[in-house]
């Protein structure tokens, strides 16, 4: 099994700029994301980033980066560009994000064994199931229903199933509610037919890149974590993150 993770990283952010590069208990966050792939059952690990400064940073610290355009709409277009340059032939492509300084290597292992079933999967994502109200309420946190083979029917930002007979306080004793967690594995032939597909109507009513997939007929299969992460998109975050690290040593 050849698995190859690919790390896009922007420097552009709106909400906390130069976000891969942010220090976190003495390493950057694209430090610790780098790590934590490391670890895994990947055969190679790789930043994707359309700045120099990343770039620099992460060669600096003995990593491999390849420069991306800037002018790519999505992370999926960033890893395939990166996976152009490689110019290898892989198994499978996963697409770590670069604002989850904590990913856990047995998140990343858990997509790749999907790869090594005798009909691996187009296309592959994680779930975890919701355990509070606020999770299953958030829009940030998207919701996820699956058919009996496992793979994903819909994602939504709204929790779903809707539960018409039950009130909303009760919902979740009455169904098994899934979130979904944004590590994507890409079969290579897969991820150079996805990045060709316009926005479909659906990935522009939820904000969702991976619902054009399936509105084009593509399958996701999941796998499930019980394993929680946390991703870094806000000030805050950084400081939630740095409270997490302090509680570990």
């Amino acid at each position: 099994m050849h698995a190859i993770g690919i790390i896009p990283a922007r420097f552009a952010s709106t909400r906390l700029p130069g976000k891969p590069l942010v220090d976190l208990g003495g390493q950057s966050m694209i430090q610790r994301v780098i790590g934590q792939a490391q670890q895994s059952g990947l055969s190679r690990v790789v930043v994707a980033t359309d700045d120099e400064r990343i770039l620099e940073h992460v060669l600096s610290i003995g990593g491999e980066a390849v420069l991306t355009s800037p002018n790519h709409p999505s992370g999926t277009d960033r890893v395939w560009d990166a996976y152009q340059q490689l110019d290898v032939q892989a198994d499978c492509v996963i697409n770590i994000q670069g604002d989850e300084p904590f990913i856990h290597p047995a998140q990343i292992d858990a997509l790749i064994q999907l790869f090594t079933l005798a009909q691996p999967p187009q296309l592959a994502t994680l779930v975890k199931p919701v355990l509070t109200d606020e999770e299953l309420f958030s829009p940030h946190l998207p919701k996820v229903v699956l058919d009996t083979t496992g793979h994903a029917l819909y994602f939504s930002r709204h929790p779903l199933p809707f539960q018409r007979q039950q009130p909303q306080p009760a919902w979740r004793e009455h169904h098994r509610y899934l979130r979904h967690i944004g590590l994507y594995a890409y079969r290579p032939d897969v991820l150079a037919e996805i990045t060709q597909l316009p926005p479909s109507p659906l990935e522009l009513a939820e904000s969702l890149e991976q619902l054009r997939w399936l509105e084009h007929g593509y399958r996701i299969l999941t796998a499930e974590t019980e394993l929680e992460t946390i991703g870094i998109d806000t000030p805050e975050d950084v400081e939630r993150a740095l409270r997490y690290l302090a509680q570990q040593s």
